[in-house]
Formats: structure tokens, sequence, C-alpha cells
């Protein structure tokens, strides 16, 4: 809020119990974004793989977002996925994008020599994101055992390092891997050259004091070593988990967390990237960071993908800032009535809809009052009396569901025809 309302600042109308207490940044400085919409995204069984136009324009989107990092495929995967990786790195280039490009591999050499390829040939570097299981559970279904972990590991990540490509070295199933494993595989993964660790969650295993316990554990090893090494936190949705479990990474010194487009990806998906912008906004984070896109990013995922966005899913779904209710309504208008957006935008909703894009909608319903009826025909410029608001709240009064535009204009049109 940029002034006050009739003298009284934002503090004074809203009491906020989350910064009581509050342990000061809840990231770090340095942190940054990684989306996985084209890569993890695209594994979920249900969703098309977009046409090259579509992953464009979600990386002129991403772009936009302020988005830092995008993992747009695996290159080493086929022919079709090698050419859209191609020619979506030309367009980050010829349109000079800040978004930095990553891609994912096998710890498999002939995974890692396409990516090199692409970065040569289009001329910009791509983060390598080099992958192998590493739980007790992986490596007994493999048929594993660590030396052939480390072997595989610092193959590829050789192979990498050598291109002159940065490498992120991913544990797959970090959260259910042994310590002993995990620092083994770390220091190794440093001392071949690696920048960067990758805390997976491969399969939403963890809690929140997993992620605690695991990210403090890798900080440990990191500095042991002495050297700069960044740290990546990759959750999945299993538990109902990954949101809150992102978050607590970044408390907990993690400085990159992953998340896709409306969470899509393996199974029941992974982090929403949408929601974690939105809470690191809210929280005052991101104050110069313009997350008006954020409905255009999600809507062009979800068109692209063929996903269907739940209808009362947070910012994006139909419901998010919609209400029936009479008391709702009511308060929405006599803040409006005040002239205040900034407002009407909270007064009934935690998220402020015009921060990201969209705005709050009054609708009419069995549980509404003339203030929604009176709302709703100001807004279409149609003078409402007496008689049309009584017609029109009866009609509602006597369904069993929102009236649509359809049914309150025929009302309205059958009531002026008398």
């Amino acid at each position: 809020m940029t002034a006050s309302i009739d003298g009284l600042r934002p503090e004074d109308l809203i009491y906020d119990w989350n910064e009581v207490g509050r342990k000061g940044r809840l990231i770090p400085p340095s942190v940054t974004f990684f989306d996985e919409t084209l890569r993890d995204g695209l594994q979920n069984p249900s969703v098309a793989d977009p046409n090259i136009e579509a992953k464009l324009k979600l990386v002129h989107l991403m772009d936009d977002l302020g988005i830092h990092v995008a993992d747009i495929g695996l290159p080493g995967s086929s022919q079709r996925a090698f050419e859209d990786v191609l020619r979506m790195c030309k367009e980050i280039v010829d349109n000079k994008l800040k978004i930095r490009v990553a891609c994912a591999g096998r710890t498999v050499v002939s995974d890692i020599t396409p990516m090199i390829e692409i970065s040569q040939r289009a001329g910009i570097p791509v983060e390598v994101y080099a992958f192998i299981g590493s739980s007790p559970i992986r490596q007994y279904a493999e048929a594993w055992d660590l030396d052939t972990i480390l072997k595989h590991s610092a193959a590829a990540i050789d192979v990498a390092v050598k291109a002159g490509l940065e490498v992120a070295y991913v544990t797959e199933d970090t959260t259910r891997s042994r310590p002993d494993v995990l620092a083994t595989l770390f220091k190794m993964a440093i001392d071949h050259g690696a920048a960067r660790l990758c805390l997976c969650d491969t399969v939403g295993h963890a809690t929140p004091d997993g992620v605690r316990n695991l990210v403090t554990f890798a900080k440990a090893i990191v500095q042991g070593t002495g050297a700069k090494v960044g740290i990546d936190w990759h959750g999945h949705n299993d538990r109902g988990l990954a949101l809150e479990n992102s978050l607590w990474a970044l408390e907990f010194g993690a400085d990159r967390v992953h998340g896709c487009a409306l969470g899509i990806g393996e199974r029941v998906g992974n982090a929403p990237m949408e929601l974690i912008l939105l809470n690191l906004k809210l929280l005052g984070l991101l104050e110069d960071q313009d997350l008006t896109h954020l409905l255009e990013y999600c809507n062009t995922a979800a068109q692209a993908t063929g996903w269907q966005v739940p209808i009362n899913y947070p910012l994006v779904g139909r419901d998010a800032f919609r209400t029936a209710t009479g008391v709702h309504a009511a308060a929405i208008i006599k803040a409006q009535q005040k002239g205040h957006e900034w407002l009407a935008d909270r007064i009934y909703s935690g998220v402020p809809a015009g921060m990201f894009g969209r705005s709050q909608e009054i609708c009419i319903g069995y549980m509404s009052g003339a203030s929604n009826v009176n709302y709703w025909l100001r807004q279409r410029k149609i003078e409402p009396s007496k008689d049309l608001v009584d017609a029109i709240l009866g009609l509602a009064k006597g369904t069993n569901h929102i009236l649509t535009d359809d049914e309150v204009l025929a009302a309205v049109a059958k009531h002026q025809a008398k």
C-alpha cells in the first residue's frame, strides 16, 4: 500500500502472525529458481509433450518472471528432444534472454555428450544435471554397489567439466539415502569439479524435519571440503509437502530450489513454481520481481501439456478469487466503496489478486445477498431496481448452483420484457 487509508497503515489493518518471532531472511540473497516444467514436468504420465512454439513461449515467460535457470530437457533421450533443446538455446541467444539453461542426463557419457554438442552449436553454456540413484533400495533393485556408482558418476562429471560445462551432481532418492554413502558421493563429485549438489526428494518421502536434517548434513560436507559448491533442493509432492519442503529447504540453507508450473511432474508432481514465487513475494522477499505474468505462465503450461487446472487451485483456479457468499461479497463491495483497491483485494483474500494479474470476482448464488446482485449488475452497466434485484435473488435462492452469466442475463431480459 503506497498511501494510508484514512490515516491507517497496512499493519494497522492486518496483524501478521507470520512475522512473530521470524528468524530473519527466509532465503539467502543469492537464491536462484530452477524451472523443471520442460523436463520433470513432462515426465507426468498424463501430459503431452508441447510443440516447440509452446516451449519457446514458456521459456520467454520464465525469463519474464525472473526465473534464473530452466531445465529444458534430456537431449540424449531422442532426436526430437535434442532438436527442441537446441532450438530453445538458440532462441535464448537470439533474443538475449537472461535465463540460463540446464539439461538432465544419466551419469552416462552418452547422455552428457549431446549437451556438450548443443552448448557448442548454440554458443551458450549448458548446466549439466547428471543423476544416479543413491538410496539402498535403488542400489538393491539395480544391483549396484557404491564402487559402481562412484565410477559412473566420476566419468560423467569428468566429461562435462573437461568440456567447460558446469555440473550439478544429482543423487536420486537422496532423502532415503544413507549418510555415509552420501558423504562419499558428495566428496567424489566435489573432487571431480561439480559446482552443485542436488538433493532430491524423488518419491516425495521427506517431511520438514527430513529437509532440515539433509540440507544441514550436505552443507557440513561442503564446508568440510572448503569448496564453493551450491546446494539444490528438488522435491516431489507424494505426501502433499512439496511446497512446504521447498520453503523450508531455502530457510535451512539450500540456495537453489526446483519447481514446475502447476506442480506437474512424476506421479502427483513436483513443487509448484508459481506457488513458491507467490509465497516468497508475500513474505516480502521478492520485492523487485514482477509476477504479473504468473497467470499466463500457468495457463500456457496447462494448454501446452493438456493439463486440467483444478477449479480450487490457488492463484490459477477458476474459484481462486470468486465468492458468491453474501457476507464476503458485501465486505468486498464496502471496501471498494471506500475507494481503495488495496483494501478490497485483501478484505477476504490472503492473496492479493491484483499483485498476480487477477481480480476479485463476485457471483450470484444460493448463499448470496442483494449486494451480490447489485454489484453484478452495476459491473455490467445494468441499473438495478428493487424488483429486478428481487427477481434475480429469488432465482438464485431456488437453485443449487452459482448462476451463470447467461442465466442472470436471461432473468434481466425477462424482467425488462414485462
